[in-house]
C-alpha cells in the first residue's frame, strides 16, 4: 500500500508547479508578427454595384456590372453565378479566385471600395454596398 504524503512533503512537490505556471516561460507562445500590409478580414455582406463616374454632358454614373460582386459569407463572392475567393489585409481586397481573379479595390469605408490601378493609384471605379447583409 502506497505511503500517505505529510501536507509539508505535498506542498514541497506543488510549489515549483505553482511557481511555474504563474511564471512566463521561455516557451509561451508570443505574439504573432504583423501580417505584411495589416490585419486579415472580411467584407460586409451584400451586393455591391461597381460604376464608373459620368460627365456633366451625360448619365452621373456608368454602370460597369462586369465587376459587380455579391459577398456571400466568409471570405467568398459570387459574380455572374460564378464563387470566387478574396483576401481583405488592412484596407486592400485582392480577389483570388473567381471570376475576377486579379482584381485589387482599396476599402474607403466600409460598403465603398475603390479599383487600384496598375501603378497602385485609386482608379475611378467605385464599388459600392447597395444591400447590406442580403446576397
Amino acid at each position: 500500500m502506497p505511503r500517505a504524503l505529510s501536507v509539508s512533503r505535498l506542498s514541497a512537490y506543488l510549489a515549483p508547479a505553482f511557481l511555474l505556471a504563474g511564471a512566463p516561460s521561455a516557451y509561451a507562445a508570443k505574439a504573432p508578427p504583423p501580417v505584411p500590409g495589416g490585419l486579415i478580414g472580411t467584407l460586409e455582406q451584400g451586393k455591391y454595384a461597381c460604376e464608373l463616374p459620368g460627365d456633366a454632358s451625360g448619365p452621373i454614373r456608368v454602370q460597369a456590372s462586369e465587376f459587380d460582386f455579391t459577398i456571400i459569407h466568409g471570405s467568398s463572392y459570387r459574380s455572374a453565378g460564378r464563387r470566387g475567393s478574396y483576401l481583405l489585409t488592412g484596407d486592400v481586397v485582392q480577389m483570388t479566385g473567381g471570376k475576377l481573379k486579379g482584381l485589387k479595390l482599396h476599402r474607403i469605408s466600409d460598403g465603398f471600395l475603390r479599383r487600384i490601378e496598375a501603378d497602385g493609384q485609386d482608379g475611378e471605379m467605385r464599388c459600392v454596398l447597395g444591400t447590406p447583409g442580403n446576397s
